[in-house]
């Protein structure tokens, strides 16, 4: 597949940061919140980008797409996030091609989540196609390998055991609660946050901890009292925020701000405090840990929190790559067809016009000379000649840019698309 790329000129990208390299600040630095996202497509639109989708979730913002050059796309990240390209240097990465390929398998199937089985990011993936397709920047080439990445989703989904169990970033901030703070059924829970994250702790919270003493504050009150009735949870107003602070014996914050909203000024403690901050760009500022008697945990530290539950999933990761590789066969495959596919129907083109003129040229020459049986004859000729010629570019040992370079000098053809 290293030459199996849309055109002599583009080539297939992933571009982007994530948990393996960069840290949760790092990653702060180049996350994309929607609006970003949305001017992000509308300058690749602008500047002549092909296709792309764009991802950014709490652990990886990424690109996948086409152009000459990986910086086109790590200047794209940079310019509607708060990172820069020397940042992007130290925790970033590249993969082209079938790299590519194989990266965008992965992360879509949950294996290169930093929590192993996680598949929320398939919806953040479906999510950031639909987005590209509104503005005219998926291709065939992309539509086609997410259509095959959804499918792989689903059938390691189906089919192994490897997102079997309760475990999440959401799962792993409770289960941190329930061992560190004793008699937890009885302490004040304060969550900040109704997002999906703040939702799924929410729900973990009630269902692990029987704890009737959860208080639930959001930016958007009427998001909270949604979320608080089917749970029978206690909402606070925004402007609230600083009171409930101080009665809390655990803070869970899992906003989507850009910049802090939990700061040592906004404390006045007369207890011990333990603060979990879920959120990415970070939201609760390192300097309450200055304070005495505050504990800040942040999702980095609770993803690494390893159980039976992760060490039963790891068991199944060769049955989920066995499903990648027969997907990603199929993909491949189709891009070598795609590929190929004018340059031999070019050939076939250039074959019937010899044979009809060496034909026009022999009936003219040879008394009684049977036409009919002598089209049958060269056409099956022709079929033949050209299968050997499309067989030796599905092979996988074939160099395919070269082979249809010297098909088309040799026999003086121009394939109308490749």
């Amino acid at each position: 597949m290293a030459n199996s790329y849309i055109s002599k000129h583009q080539y297939f990208y992933a571009v982007g940061v994530s948990y393996k390299k960069a840290d949760a600040a790092a990653r702060g630095k180049f996350s994309l919140d929607d609006a970003a996202k949305t001017s992000l497509l509308q300058q690749a639109k602008q500047e002549g980008i092909e296709s792309l989708i764009v991802t950014s979730t709490c652990n990886r913002t990424e690109i996948y797409g086409f152009a000459e050059h990986p910086y086109q796309l790590i200047k794209l990240i940079c310019d509607h996030s708060k990172g820069t390209a020397e940042e992007f240097q130290k925790s970033g990465f590249v993969y082209k091609n079938q790299e590519a390929i194989n990266h965008i398998f992965r992360v879509g199937t949950g294996l290169d989540s930093q929590i192993l089985g996680d598949f929320e990011i398939i919806s953040q993936l479906k999510a950031g196609f639909s987005e590209s397709r509104k503005f005219d920047l998926i291709n065939t080439f992309l539509d086609r390998l997410i259509n095959a990445v959804i499918q792989a989703s689903k059938k390691i989904k189906n089919e192994t055991e490897i997102s079997s169990g309760a475990t999440s970033v959401a799962f792993a901030s409770v289960q941190y609660i329930i061992r560190n703070v004793p008699d937890i059924r009885n302490k004040n829970i304060l969550l900040f946050g109704a997002g999906k994250i703040g939702r799924n702790t929410c729900e973990n919270l009630v269902k692990h901890t029987k704890n009737e003493h959860i208080t639930l504050i959001n930016r958007t009150k009427d998001k909270a009292e949604k979320l608080a009735g089917k749970l029978n949870l206690i909402v606070k107003d925004f402007s609230e925020l600083h009171l409930e602070l101080q009665k809390a014996d655990v803070v869970v914050v899992a906003t989507g701000a850009q910049n802090p909203t939990v700061d040592k000024a906004i404390l006045n403690l007369k207890k011990p405090l333990l603060i979990l901050d879920l959120s990415i760009p970070k939201n609760v500022n390192e300097d309450v840990q200055e304070l005495e008697g505050v504990t800040l945990i942040h999702m980095d530290h609770l993803a690494q929190m390893t159980d039976d539950t992760l060490e039963n999933r790891k068991k199944h990761i060769p049955a989920a790559e066995a499903i990648i590789e027969d997907i990603k066969e199929e993909f491949v495959n189709w891009t070598k067809a795609r590929k190929f596919a004018p340059t031999i129907n070019a050939l076939k083109e250039k074959l019937n016009a010899i044979k009809d003129s060496e034909l026009d040229f022999q009936s003219r020459k040879i008394a009684g000379f049977n036409g009919e049986q002598a089209e049958i004859i060269s056409a099956r000729i022709i079929q033949k000649i050209t299968t050997h010629f499309a067989n030796h570019l599905k092979d996988d040992n074939t160099m395919v840019d070269e082979s249809i370079e010297w098909i088309e000098k040799v026999f003086q053809i121009e394939a109308s698309a490749k």
